[in-house]
């Protein structure tokens, strides 16, 4: 199983990017896509879930701001962040839960938010 975020870049305060999240592999059981963060110095952090069937969740720091859309199910899904905030700086991982247990990471992708 192999996950690659992408859609990052440099935009300024108040912007908006699309980020996407390929899944390629033997993929069976899926539970959920997650997006994490990280930002330096920092611990990574939740930013937000979905599921195989439900409404999504997300972290209170990002709510109202971030979407996540697609299906899980599918190969691509996307977390869409507006109203950036330079603290919203970080690199931005994609990952996927399956059965069993195991959460497969993919390569981040940096967001850079000037003030």
């Amino acid at each position: 199983v192999q996950l690659q975020a992408s859609g990052g870049g440099l935009v300024q305060d108040g912007g908006s990017l699309k980020l996407s999240c390929a899944a390629s592999g033997n993929i069976r059981g899926m539970i959920d896509k997650t997006w994490y963060r990280q930002a330096p110095g920092k611990q990574r952090e939740f930013v937000a879930r979905m599921y195989s069937s439900g409404s999504p969740s997300y972290a209170d720091s990002v709510k109202g701001r971030f979407t996540v859309s697609g299906d899980i199910t599918e190969s691509m899904v996307y977390l869409q962040v507006s109203s950036l905030k330079p603290e919203d700086t970080a690199t931005y991982y994609c990952t996927l839960l399956v059965r069993g247990g195991r959460r497969y990471w993919g390569k981040g992708t940096q967001v850079t938010v000037s003030s």
